[in-house]
């Protein structure tokens, strides 16, 4: 669990990483189908390590590219 990490920060560097806004991203949209790619999704990491998600790797997230499932494993909160 991570403190410094909320559905809504997660949300808003999706949005940032992919150049859209918050609203055009559902929470169980497959990232991959709005734009995100491996290279993103590595800076994504890096960003959220930055912020405390120390054992956080690609293939955590790379299995089920989805906000909802992304705040779950990072916060701990459902």
């Amino acid at each position: 669990m991570n403190e410094s990490l909320s559905y809504e920060r997660i949300l808003g560097d999706v949005a940032e990483i992919l150049g859209c806004d918050t609203s055009e991203i559902g929470p169980e949209d497959n990232l991959y189908d709005l734009g995100l790619d491996s290279v993103r999704l590595m800076t994504l990491i890096e960003r959220w390590r930055s912020a405390g998600a120390r054992q956080l790797e690609l293939p955590d997230l790379a299995e089920r590219p989805e906000i909802a499932y992304w705040s779950t494993l990072l916060t701990g909160e459902k």
